[in-house]
């Protein structure tokens, strides 16, 4: 039986509005950008690995999801621009704590699958975030590079998508940026 091989896509910056999540062995790559004096932070699917020279031209696809929020930066809405889920919901909405009084940093969503998901802020350790469904099944982590490690060109921090559950990379990839972003802005 084979084993299968996890999505692990390098985070070229670690910024959450200017990088790159592309995957190590060459299956899916993401760009993740946002224009200076603007409030939306756009997520595309790109038909290869970042480079200096792609990062250079101007982007001629359209967006897959939409992550836009307040001019203060708190949370907006988000949109999806690709099947199977299409449509623009509150993040409020979309990404929910887990408890009434719990913590900002523990959230689920319920994905185009119709199943439910929670991130949660160092749940494991070695695992900045984690994703896991309402049973506790690691779904996804990013882990951030052990500072013992060289890298090149790269930031050395991974965001790990487990085969089973690729085929929700965009809604993965969409609310851990809205994780970071509530992390990162004290939401």
């Amino acid at each position: 039986m084979l084993k299968q091989v996890p999505l692990t896509f390098e985070d070229r910056t670690g910024q959450l509005t200017n990088t790159d999540f592309d995957d190590m062995y060459d299956r899916r790559f993401f760009h993740v950008t946002r224009q200076p004096g603007h409030t939306t932070t756009k997520i595309y699917e790109m038909n290869h690995r970042a480079s200096r020279y792609r990062n250079a031209l101007p982007l001629v696809r359209e967006a897959i999801v939409h992550l836009d929020f307040q001019p203060d930066e708190t949370l907006g809405t988000i949109s999806f621009f690709k099947a199977p889920y299409q449509g623009t919901i509150p993040m409020s909405r979309y990404l929910k704590k887990t408890a009434f009084f719990g913590p900002s940093l523990s959230r689920k969503f319920t994905a185009s699958d119709g199943r439910e998901y929670k991130w949660s802020f160092r749940m494991f350790a070695g695992q900045e975030w984690s994703l896991t469904t309402m049973d506790n099944a690691l779904v996804a982590h990013y882990d951030l590079k052990p500072p013992n490690v060289r890298t090149y060109d790269v930031t050395g921090s991974n965001l790990i998508i487990y085969e089973p559950y690729s085929h929700l990379v965009p809604e993965i990839l969409a609310s851990f940026l809205i994780m970071r972003h509530i992390a990162q802005f004290n939401l």
